[in-house]
């Protein structure tokens, strides 16, 4: 096959590919997407945001009598029957409409080629179909964009590589609930995964490494959501770290770990492994185009998403943490209004933070101002830097933190999980840092976000006026915290 040329050549198929087209076809660019790996869409669609919180949805509702804190509601005895089968034909359904409206019709407004197979550089700026229903195809680039997303990291434990064991992507071609199951790893994949299956049913044994879960949040907010899940009946097991895993004479699980000073043995029907995830760049000839990764194997580009090759650009997961979808899609914005810009960037140094000529957009992304989120019950958020990080930057750290049992929407709805922190500068009163655990905690980040990015005051949440009652006034009282004892305060003071 002849090779075939384009502005923009992107191999990938996810959030950072579809915020890449968009932007290349509004200047006119003519695009080419490669898509490697899952369906059009990538993680989130597929895999990830879609079907999993689809399923928390699903085990919220399974979950409702249960939890009923009204005496004047009651349930028969018997617990909600979930028919696993059925949620995941609905989640297929849901990943497939929205797969058809968000990306595929997407693609074809926009115009762009897409070529379906695992797809490799074959020199600096071409792209080769090499297996797949396009194989054979070359795409030549004017720019290529790498955003290959990530895929489950399977830590190395003993005898994990001949057991079977499901991942976020596996399980959710599973059509029977397991009985009981291990899981390995306390982030937020272990975490709602936990709780969808614990919900629905299953005996759920979660071990985690650190003496939390989120240990890459801050700590209060893993404590806090950990006593939760126990709470539910998730046996959650801390400073465990697996040492082996095997099978016995039943076919059962059965994961050996040293906790705290102690070995411990857990036995199961099934095994989870969420033990982190991995950039998509092994095998797609980076070498080749001479693309630099890291040691995690995560391209290395500067702040304007521009690789050691002048005219590679990668976004997404691809190039390492944060590993979210919404940032993936600003970051593939950002890469080809850099990339077609009226000049070339410099610097392939990330953490440069040298200037791009001025002759180019020089798109960059604030890092500390992006939003983190869990979306359990109740749901985990935090944005900006944390009371740690900010004490050992500057030696000291002015912080209030207000529970949700004393918000007064939490006291009427009568869900009063949670806790707010704010951190803000000691000096200018900036807020820097926001973190919760409670209901609607996900909503609620977005205003703290805003404070963080735009270098809003504690005084500039008090004097806005928040409704009442409302979960978000949370923010509003940790701010007023640092003015009052929040304690021996009206509703509705401002």
């Amino acid at each position: 096959m002849s090779e075939l040329k384009y502005d923009l050549v992107v191999l990938g198929g996810g959030a950072g590919a579809f915020a890449a087209i968009t932007e290349a076809s509004e200047r006119g660019l003519s695009t080419a997407i490669v898509n490697t790996g899952l369906p059009l869409g990538g993680t989130c669609v597929n895999v990830g945001c879609v079907p999993s919180k689809h399923l928390l949805a699903v085990a919220e509702s399974a979950d409702v009598p249960r939890s009923n804190p009204f005496e004047a509601v009651e349930y028969d005895a018997d617990q909600p029957h979930v028919d696993w089968e059925t949620a995941i034909e609905e989640k297929d359904r849901l990943v497939a409409s929205l797969r058809e409206q968000n990306y595929v019709s997407v693609a074809d407004h926009y115009e762009a080629d897409v070529y379906e197979g695992f797809g490799q550089f074959v020199d600096e700026t071409t792209i080769e179909v090499v297996q797949g229903r396009d194989e054979g195809a070359q795409l030549h680039g004017q720019k290529v964009l790498v955003a290959t997303g990530s895929s489950p990291d399977i830590a190395p434990i003993d005898g994990i590589e001949e057991i079977d064991y499901e991942t976020s992507e596996t399980i959710l071609e599973r059509h029977e609930l397991p009985e009981s199951i291990v899981v390995i790893g306390g982030g937020y994949v272990g975490c709602e995964w936990s709780q969808i299956l614990s919900r629905m049913g299953v005996e759920v044994t979660l071990l985690q490494r650190s003496s939390y879960v989120l240990s890459g949040m801050w700590e209060g907010l893993g404590r806090d959501l950990q006593s939760h899940l126990r709470d539910e009946g998730i046996n959650v097991i801390t400073e465990a770290t697996p040492d082996e895993v095997t099978t016995n004479e039943d076919g059962e699980v059965v994961v050996r770990a040293s906790v705290a000073s102690a070995n411990r043995r857990f036995t199961a029907s099934d095994l989870f492994v969420a033990t982190g995830v991995k950039p998509n760049t092994e095998g797609i000839g980076l070498d080749v185009a001479g693309v630099e990764t890291d040691e995690r194997g995560a391209v290395v580009v500067n702040d304007y998403f521009q690789t050691s090759n002048p005219d590679v650009y990668a976004a997404g997961d691809c190039i390492g943490e944060p590993m979210l979808e919404t940032v993936a899609a600003k970051e593939g914005n950002h890469a080809v209004k850099n990339a077609f810009g009226s000049g070339e960037l410099r610097s392939p140094d990330r953490s440069s933070g040298q200037s791009p000529r001025e002759d180019s957009e020089g798109k960059t992304i604030d890092y500390d101002a992006v939003p983190m989120v869990v979306y359990t019950s109740p749901e985990v958020a935090s944005v900006g830097i944390t009371e740690p990080e900010y004490i050992d930057q500057h030696g000291t750290c002015t912080c209030r933190t207000v529970e949700m049992k004393d918000v007064p929407k939490a006291k009427a709805v009568e869900d009063i999980r949670g806790l707010v922190q704010v951190v803000k500068h000691h000096e200018t009163d900036e807020i820097v840092g926001v973190h919760m655990v409670g209901p609607r905690a996900a909503d609620m980040i977005s205003e703290a976000t805003l404070a963080v990015k735009f270098g809003l005051t504690v005084d500039d949440i008090i004097d806005t006026i928040h409704p009442f009652p409302a979960f978000s006034e949370a923010f509003k009282h940790a701010c007023q915290a640092f003015r009052r004892d929040t304690s021996k305060m009206s509703c509705c003071v401002e």
